[in-house]
């Protein structure tokens, strides 16, 4: 089920009233695990069975690495859990690509592996809710959290539907106390979750999907455009993906405070960043911390050296890359960043970047704004790219330069969206807040804006067809 589709809506009109008429927290909780996981089987039923078969391992590994005193023992439900949402993760998501790339070594030898392929549909949200359940193993073995006793509130915690299928990727530490409460939204939690749907909604209808039918058109038929063209329409990409995930975002955590839960913010305005270091601050920061607090600091983090940190930061982001699909452009996507943000930490030195508002406009912010920005852009040329030849080509074409006569409409389509969403951007990151609109003060006021923006959003989806956010595929 889509957040930018009318059955979401019809869902949520019925879902709520019923929700806040509920007496307990007892009722409250078994309904939203009853409705998330309509929510869920609205894609494809099946898949509710792998989802509760994870759920069900997880909750009772939880309670023996709880209960269980012995160390080797402890490790061996640590391994066990791994093991299972791994296997299941790798056998999904990746078992082709390994086939692929095995096929392609033994069709140098004249060999094939043809009767090794299988038809292997992903599962929506499968990494996400894998990562979920790895953070709550992990912590409950780190004796961080003591895991639940509660199976409702466990597969809540699983299965919550705003975050499922694309995060944010929720901490048990945050969110299972909260689930593990009497859900009571304030009057204050309505009101931005209501702001934050809608701003959600206009991002990724208005700016995310008309930025990615351009996108669409361009890189379906490389070869019909010139060197501009591609470079508008890598622009173009780039300003798609942010304003689709973090319109996604807006909805999931608007969509939560309207059952009293608060999620992590996943955006704070990324193309703003001075440097790569900034930008992973800013950019999908439920991703990003997970990786650093799971992997890259299990890894020895900074504390082995320098070799080591740049090493470990590698690897970090080559399997950061890898997570968004099973593809070697992904896997190139990561290591590129990998070296990006190794060659900052040289530059760096013993300093230490401090996510910090800008002050003030000077020359060596706007370069570092721009600086970053296109070391973004270039990256996504791996993310976007279909395949290796379709990247090839890309270079192709802007390393051999060619003109075009439709400059001028490709810079204004460009600039145009830029403006729009540095625009919002910048209204976010001058108040703190991405639901600013609350701070208007005139109430009629502020329901005229909100109302315009959901009717002229809602007008749009009418004309086109529902577009699917980008990291649903992975």
């Amino acid at each position: 089920m889509l957040f930018n589709s009318f059955i979401f809506f019809i869902f949520l009109g019925v879902v709520l009233p019923i929700f806040y008429m509920l007496p307990n927290k007892k009722t409250k909780n078994i309904f939203l695990l009853v409705v998330s996981y309509i929510f869920y089987g609205y894609w494809d039923w099946r898949f509710c069975l792998l989802l509760t078969t994870t759920t069900l391992i997880d909750y009772f590994v939880g309670r023996q690495l709880f209960t269980t005193t012995n160390d080797v023992k402890r490790k061996r439900l640590l391994i066990f859990s791994l093991i299972v949402n791994l296997s299941i993760l790798g056998f999904f998501k990746y078992f082709n690509f390994f086939v692929e790339s095995f096929e392609d070594m033994c069709s140098v030898f004249g060999g094939s592996v043809d009767f090794l392929h299988l038809n292997i549909i992903l599962p929506v949200g499968l990494s996400f809710y894998t990562f979920h359940n790895i953070s709550y193993i992990v912590d409950v073995y780190n004796k961080k959290i003591e895991p639940t006793d509660n199976i409702v509130d466990f597969g809540l915690f699983v299965v919550f539907f705003p975050q499922l299928v694309a995060g944010p990727l929720g901490r048990a530490t945050t969110l299972l106390p909260q689930i593990s409460r009497d859900l009571k939204p304030t009057s204050l939690q309505i009101q931005q979750g209501i702001v934050l749907i809608i701003s959600g909604l206009f991002r990724k209808v208005m700016i995310g999907d008309t930025t990615g039918r351009f996108v669409d058109y361009i890189f379906s038929d490389l070869g019909n455009y010139k060197s501009f063209e591609i470079l508008c329409g890598l622009v173009l990409f780039t300003i798609q993906i942010y304003a689709d995930f973090s319109g996604y975002s807006h909805v999931a955590r608007g969509t939560s405070k309207l059952f009293g839960v608060e999620l992590m913010k996943n955006f704070e305005q990324p193309y703003l960043s001075r440097n790569i270091t900034e930008f992973w601050s800013r950019w999908h920061i439920s991703l990003s911390t997970w990786l650093r607090d799971y992997l890259y600091i299990p890894l020895g983090g900074n504390k082995k050296g320098k070799v080591r940190t740049y090493f470990n930061l590698f690897l970090t982001m080559v399997l950061g890359g890898l997570w968004h699909g099973a593809s070697w452009n992904f896997v190139i996507y990561g290591g590129l960043h990998g070296i990006y943000l190794s060659i900052h930490k040289i530059i760096l030195g013993k300093k230490h970047v401090v996510r910090e508002k800008i002050q003030k406009i000077n020359f060596a912010t706007i370069i570092g704004i721009l600086f970053t920005f296109i070391l973004v852009i270039f990256s996504r040329i791996f993310f976007r790219s279909t395949s290796w030849d379709s990247t090839q080509l890309i270079f192709s074409k802007l390393i051999h330069w060619e003109s075009s006569e439709n400059a001028a409409w490709f810079i204004y389509t460009t600039l145009t969206y830029l403006v729009i969403l540095f625009a919002l951007d910048i209204m976010e990151y001058t108040t703190g807040k991405h639901a600013f609109l609350m701070e208007v003060k005139s109430k009629p006021f502020r329901f005229g804006i909100l109302a315009g923006l959901f009717v002229f959003t809602l007008f749009f989806m009418f004309q086109i067809k529902t577009t699917p956010f980008v990291y649903f595929k992975f």
